[in-house]
């Protein structure tokens, strides 16, 4: 399998519409084991990686959570503040001390409404992470779950 790179947002978005973007953002940091949301929580932010890790996870019960993927430099974590009702459908910590761009998500969604150009790019860039985020948890199922062997490109 060829390893694409998540869509980051400096590639997909027009200088114009990332640097109004960027205008919003405020530079944050996290230290190793901070959460930065639950499953279930209000998708209120968002952030862009600039240094460190940061772990998807995923709520089993009776379990500790399980890692489905990690982030790293210019990757977007959150997608859920984007789509109603704006609940957290995963959780998400730092795996290393972190730093990152953090947008409000409400002013985000109002520049968008305001924007249709600017939310069409947001929307596409958003939409493409989600996409590529399906495709690499489609290929690691077929690496867990493919009889030894099996051709996992199909």
């Amino acid at each position: 399998m060829i390893d694409i790179p998540a869509p980051s947002m400096l590639r997909a978005l027009p200088a114009e519409h990332r640097e109004r973007l960027l205008r919003v953002a405020r530079e944050v940091s996290f230290p190793q084991g901070t959460r930065l949301f639950d499953e279930g929580g209000r998708a209120d932010r968002f952030w862009i990686v600039r240094t460190g890790t940061v772990d998807l996870d995923m709520h089993v019960p009776g379990r500790r959570a399980a890692v489905i993927e990690s982030l790293r430099h210019n990757e977007l974590v959150g997608w859920s503040w984007l789509f109603t009702p704006h609940v957290w459908h995963l959780g998400a910590e730092a795996a290393t001390p972190v730093r990152a761009y953090e947008f409000d998500a409400t002013a985000v969604r109002m520049m968008c409404e305001e924007d249709p150009e600017l939310g069409r790019a947001v929307g596409q860039w958003v939409g493409d992470v989600l996409a590529h985020r399906l495709r690499s948890t489609r290929t690691r199922l077929l690496d867990l779950y493919a009889p030894w062997g099996a051709d996992s490109t199909v």
